[in-house]
């Protein structure tokens, strides 16, 4: 990447000092033999204003001094030299001053200027002035060299800035390629840092937010496999455990019935992890309402026998809730599994659950007689526990699964362990969309 920038802008340096640099160099040669004829011209002139017309009579014409250099001559018009210093026979630059006009010619070894002298409307000489070729060549050499060193210079700082270019430009795409190749290794935690360039920003957010999208993807699904095997694990336990019964019982249809209620429960609990591991953005199925005296009758019933053989007690208390209420029965039956198995596992003693109305809301606590050390918000951390026996997957699902229905689930309490579940309801007779009208969570 870096060499590409820098061929370019070398090869965009190089043309544009070619062209600039060649037209220049003709216009300094030009300038140059041009500023010579014109002073030849001015030294011929200034000397043939100091002719005197009597010098064919024997009066010797004086001719100013000639800078260095040149070299001042004065011809008859038979082409002879009859003053200053020069060729003996002036040559076709004289005879055309003789045509009463002033002539230049430039040849291998010199430059010449003529200029007529005239006297009574007649030419009566011609002044030549002369210098050597070489010296104006010399002179364009130099300008040349001038010009060339000048590019040089230029192109040096042309390199410089290139290469300095080329680090800025490389560097953000540079970092890009570093963290595509950690992503390849599996590295999704991978972002590519913001630059001072607009559109490698706009290549790396798009990098960057297509890795969270993938990285949401994956955790989608990591989280629903498991959760999925957190809740299947007991219920497939208990439903093994029920059909071996029966088999060793003459009559399997008590057997059957309890098989039945166990499989409608985990085609419940399938129904809920597959509705919560919708990714983030898409659409959630609503999960179908039930009344509240349904559902804590049916957790009741699941769960009074398990602590029962377990030598324990558990009460349910919702005396002053109201008949009309009527709660997500799926999400809500799944959250309360969680916590009376939490409770049973972890806890020790009589388990309470007791349900307040709080108006527009239900407080769902889960009480037992254990304690909860440390930072309460850490047991829902997925993959915490708070001893080795945990998953740390439950109660993560089950404080998903409150957030999938607008509610939380909170540790109310350490000593003794109590966690609230704090659920947004709507009573029979007004809609969802009435009660978010009346301001309800």
């Amino acid at each position: 990447m870096r060499q590409r920038v820098e061929r370019v802008a070398l090869t965009a340096v190089l043309v544009a000092l070619v062209l600039l640099a060649v037209p220049l160099a003709l216009a300094i040669r030009s300038s140059l033999y041009a500023d010579q004829r014109d002073a030849l011209e001015r030294a011929a002139l200034a000397a043939a204003v100091r002719v005197n017309p009597d010098y064919l009579t024997g009066d010797p014409a004086e001719l100013p001094a000639s800078a260095p250099g040149q070299r001042l001559g004065l011809y008859d018009p038979q082409l002879r030299l009859r003053a200053g210093t020069g060729p003996r026979t002036g040559g076709d630059t004289v005879r055309r001053g003789l045509g009463a006009r002033v002539s230049r010619s430039t040849t291998d070894d010199e430059l010449v200027a003529t200029v007529p002298v005239s006297h009574a409307e007649q030419v009566i000489a011609v002044v030549r002035a002369s210098s050597p070729a070489q010296d104006v060549r010399n002179r364009v050499l130099v300008g040349w060299a001038a010009l060339a060193g000048a590019a040089v210079v230029a192109l040096t700082v042309a390199v410089l800035v290139a290469r300095r270019q080329a680090r800025v430009l490389a560097a953000p795409l540079e970092d890009l390629s570093r963290h595509c190749r950690a992503v390849a290794a599996g590295d999704l935690t991978a972002r590519a840092a913001p630059s001072a360039i607009a559109e490698v920003d706009q290549v790396a957010r798009t990098h960057n937010d297509m890795l969270h999208s993938l990285s949401e993807l994956l955790r989608h699904e990591r989280n629903f496999s498991a959760n999925a095997s957190h809740q299947l694990r007991t219920p497939l336990t208990g439903l093994q455990l029920t059909l071996e019964a029966g088999l060793a019982q003459g009559d399997t249809r008590l057997a059957l019935q309890e098989a039945l209620a166990a499989t409608r429960r985990l085609h419940e609990t399938v129904e809920e992890v597959l509705r919560l591991s919708r990714s983030a953005g898409l659409p959630r199925p609503a999960a179908p309402d039930r009344p509240l005296g349904d559902l804590v009758a049916q957790t009741e019933g699941r769960w009074h026998g398990l602590f029962a053989r377990d030598g324990r007690r558990l009460d349910f208390a919702a005396a002053d809730v109201p008949d009309d209420i009527r709660i997500p029965g799926g999400p809500v039956t799944e959250i309360l599994h969680v916590l009376l198995d939490n409770a049973r596992v972890h806890g020790h003693g009589t388990v309470r659950v007791t349900v307040r109305d709080l108006d527009d809301a239900l407080a769902f606590d889960v009480a037992d007689e254990g304690t909860v050390d440390g930072d309460g918000k850490r047991l829902f951390e997925r993959g915490l526990s708070s001893d080795s026996a945990g998953t740390g997957i439950g109660l993560a699902l089950a404080r998903d699964l409150a957030v999938s229905l607008g509610g939380r689930l909170v540790l109310a309490g350490g000593a003794p362990t109590t966690f609230t579940l704090l659920l947004p309801v709507h009573r029979e007779g007004t809609s969802p969309q009435n009660d978010a009208g009346q301001g309800r969570p």
